[in-house]
């Protein structure tokens, strides 16, 4: 039998050109997106020397290097610790309630019948999405006005309660109906991936079960659930990575006076220390380089306990 060629030994294969040729339009659609990622994500990477200097946008890379001065101001600033705190316990709420969610929803959808009508939710869940915080917290509060929001109206004249509840604007009530809706506009969005793993499984499978006579929780925990759970370990490892993530748009929408304890997180305070008035860039630098420094600390750890458990992981 002969031997195969190493892949550095091996030749490009003649199509690749004629393909290229052939599909140069679609090619040429990927390259806005790819000189996007490069221009964002990569070209900034100079720029993080920042966080090491003090900064002055009139001295420009002039200014006095402080080494990780920068990182020491921050770390013994009060303000750094409540927004960390309420980052990290956010973003962990976040997984516990948030990351089952579409898991579940795309296996309901999985199991509808109706063509017409499960194209037709889909569609349905998947709009809240494409709506920006600013729509939804201003429909969410007025939804939720103590005396004159519908929720409070409905439920009043239901007598489930008896005077309005605050949900927006007391700091408790305010995390519960926070999450809630961040889990109502992402959900729907979040199942795509799962639904399309759904599909790749081999439906010979479920045909085999069935015979054997497994019943449909059992075809779904043993066959489904399992068929993607690659998918999950993949997804998990990637949201641990955000586990410092923090979305300001979101959460300058919602905050309030009344729920500044809460409201107050990383994405608020590199805005009000870094980017705002105080305009600190280099204390905004050195919580950025932190965040992503943390998220891919996680992602490798994650990944490492995910191989341990004998999952094929990210990295």
């Amino acid at each position: 039998m002969t031997a195969r060629r190493p892949f550095s030994a091996r030749r490009v294969p003649a199509n690749a050109g004629r393909a290229l040729t052939k599909y140069w339009q679609l090619y040429a659609m990927l390259a806005l997106p790819l000189a996007f990622v490069f221009v964002f994500n990569y070209m900034v990477y100079p720029n993080l020397r920042i966080a090491f200097m003090n900064y002055r946008p009139a001295r420009g890379w002039s200014s006095d290097w402080v080494g990780l001065g920068t990182f020491a101001k921050v770390f013994k600033d009060a303000d750094f610790h409540r927004a960390f705190r309420n980052t990290l316990l956010f973003n962990i709420a976040d997984i516990i309630l948030q990351f089952p969610a579409p898991i579940i929803l795309a296996l309901m959808i999985n199991e509808l019948k109706a063509r017409r009508f499960k194209r037709v939710s889909q569609t349905v869940l998947y709009l809240p999405h494409f709506l920006s915080s600013v729509i939804v917290a201003s429909v969410a509060y007025t939804l939720f006005k103590p005396e004159t929001g519908l929720v409070n109206v409905l439920l009043m004249n239901w007598g489930v309660i008896s005077k309005g509840i605050p949900f927006l604007t007391e700091k408790w009530r305010w995390v519960f109906t926070y999450l809630s809706i961040n889990i109502w506009q992402q959900i729907g969005w979040s199942s795509i991936i799962y639904l399309a793993a759904i599909t790749s499984i081999d439906p010979s499978l479920y045909e085999a079960a069935t015979v054997d006579g497994a019943g449909r929780f059992k075809r779904l925990w043993h066959i489904t659930l399992t068929g993607i759970r690659p998918t999950i370990v993949m997804l998990l490892i990637m949201r641990l990575g955000q586990l410092l993530g923090s979305g300001f748009e979101r959460l300058n929408a919602f905050g309030n006076v009344n729920v500044r304890e809460f409201q107050y997180q990383l994405s608020i305070y590199v805005y009000e220390k870094g980017l705002g008035a105080a305009g600190d860039f280099s204390r905004s630098t050195a919580v950025g380089l932190f965040q992503t420094l943390v998220g891919l600390a996680m992602v490798f750890i994650s990944d490492r306990f995910a191989k341990l458990l004998g999952e094929d992981g990210l990295v």
